[in-house]
């Protein structure tokens, strides 16, 4: 089976949306999303309704959690664009029962995702949803040893932004130092399938993965996508930092 697994779409369906297309020409199985789908964008709906019509299973974020509850750790500027786009999920438009959906899709979403050697979480395989677990965390040999004892061999995950592969042996690949192709073997790694809609690895190409779960290869992918309209619709929305645009350019 070849699973194309997403992350951190962060409501920019630009990116989402050329994303998809590349996946189309993969021939994949199914697609999974590792949450982050709303929250920093400009199209919160639209983003939302791709995922629930074009992935068959999707993971919760903490960004997804903080449209449902209250946001817990948000800085001012990710707390201003988190109540805008709730705002924008609770506007039905005359269409109430695609409301509902939206709703009901986010409440149902699961923290976790466990298919004995594979797990999928948005943050780390010991909290799900929160924790960040970013490269040099490979120098914090007692986290690493908690993080890896959580899951049976592999681990995808997303929350960082940063793609790549961390290993049991202390190690720590970005994509770009393995021809963008890891053959993981029966080393438990956790592997962090990079920012469709944020990118923060300095690229500002959207980022995701595919995975062969017969052979255990995973390729990275990066896709060219329309950056400037994003920026402008998110430059539009007094409720949503220019910065939130800005980043987009340099994926940082």
């Amino acid at each position: 089976m070849k699973r194309a697994l997403i992350s951190d779409i962060h409501g920019n369906f630009e990116a989402l949306t050329a994303v998809l297309t590349r996946i189309g020409d993969l021939n994949v199985d199914e697609i999974i999303c590792l949450g982050d789908i709303i929250g920093y964008g400009p199209d919160p709906v639209k983003c939302l309704d791709s995922v629930i019509a074009n992935c068959q299973m999707t993971i919760l974020g903490n960004h997804d959690q903080a449209a449902i509850f209250d946001p817990d750790g948000f800085n001012p500027v990710a707390l201003r664009a988190i109540f805008w786009t709730r705002e924008q999920l609770e506007k039905d438009n005359g269409n109430p029962e695609g409301c509902d959906l939206r709703w009901d899709f986010l409440g149902e979403l699961p923290r976790r995702h466990d298919e004995g050697e594979f797990l999928f979480v948005h943050g780390s395989p010991r909290d799900p949803t929160n924790e960040y677990v970013f490269p040099e965390h490979i120098y914090e040999k007692e986290k690493m040893k908690i993080l890896m004892s959580r899951f049976e061999l592999l681990c995808f995950q997303g929350h960082t932004h940063i793609p790549g592969v961390f290993t049991e042996s202390g190690s720590f690949f970005a994509p770009e130092q393995r021809d963008h192709h890891f053959e993981l073997g029966s080393e438990k790694s956790m592997i962090n399938v990079g920012s469709v809609g944020q990118p923060r690895d300095d690229n500002p190409k959207a980022c995701f993965v595919v995975l062969d779960s017969d052979t255990k290869i995973v390729d990275y992918h990066r896709v060219d996508y329309d950056i400037e309209t994003t920026r402008a619709k998110i430059h539009a929305v007094p409720e949503l930092d220019n910065m939130l645009g800005d980043r987009l350019l340099s994926g940082r």
